[in-house]
């Protein structure tokens, strides 16, 4: 599909620090001890055993997260020559396996934001998550492509250990459409969507009032496949303006993220 659509989830990529730091991308060496028998792929956190990366699942529960995968480096035990690989590949024989980790616990992070804990469809998350808490999915990465699969789950969680800083503007799908009825408490019908389009659960509502955006207060609840181009009913969560006349649904596909305090093992005393 073309940009700006996320297809599927692809782990946590690091873009800078909170709080106004120079972020120079620099990274930590650990070690991965000999025969792991565990994938490890680009995009995923991991932690310390023994003082030996291992695979930390992405919902990082617990305070157990040293950082993030990127990649790794060993002596492969075929053609005894340095390699560089994007994931880690399990059960790998060789001594000297080095994995490349992000490891400042003050790094932001963008994911892509899916439907459910064990799913890839992309859903969107709303503004109104932003400064709240969401919770890591559980899927598995890509031996094809060395890419991790982990990201959010659009629902917001107070027990969550990713603190959503904000929207990824550069990849939000903008759709226009005209209310036809409703538009108070928490129903809405719209014309102008495009039928098979799937408006995701977490889609922003908004009023489009001289050429600009006019929050509604109002997001998605319960994904919709658009079945009419000329009467969508949209169930949403409680409207704070009322909808009316030319609107924009706003999909944000992926969030800028920190893990929370507590999260990351540098943070633990």
């Amino acid at each position: 599909m073309a940009y700006p659509t996320i297809e599927a989830p692809y782990g946590f990529k690091p873009v800078n620090l909170i709080g106004g730091q120079v972020f120079s991308g620099s990274t930590r060496n650990y070690p991965i001890a000999y025969n792991y028998n565990t994938n490890i792929f680009y995009g995923d956190f991991v932690q310390l055993t023994s003082g030996y990366v291992t695979l930390l699942a992405n919902t990082i529960a617990g305070n157990a997260a040293v950082g993030v995968f990127l990649g790794c480096y060993y002596t492969n035990p075929s053609t005894k020559q340095r390699l560089f690989s994007q994931f880690y590949p399990a059960n790998t024989l060789a001594g000297d396996i080095t994995a490349i980790i992000c490891d400042d616990p003050d790094t932001v992070f963008k994911a892509a934001v899916v439907t459910a804990a064990g799913t890839a469809t992309i859903a969107s998350a709303s503004s109104i998550l932003v400064g709240q808490n969401m919770a890591g999915n559980t899927s598995t990465g890509s031996a094809s492509t060395g890419n991790s699969a982990g990201g959010v789950v659009t629902a917001t969680t107070s027990t969550g250990n990713f603190r959503v800083l904000g929207l990824v503007p550069d990849t939000q799908i903008v759709t226009g459409a005209t209310v036809v009825a409703g538009g108070t408490g928490t129903s809405v019908t719209v014309s102008g969507l495009t039928v098979g389009q799937v408006i995701p659960t977490g889609t922003d509502l908004f009023n489009v009032v001289n050429g600009q955006l006019q929050f509604s207060g109002a997001t998605v609840n319960g994904a919709v496949t658009v079945a009419s181009a000329t009467s969508q009913a949209l169930t949403v969560t409680t409207i704070g303006t009322t909808l009316a006349g030319t609107v924009a649904l706003v999909q944000s596909q992926e969030v800028f993220v920190k893990i929370t305090f507590g999260a990351h093992r540098y943070y633990v005393a």
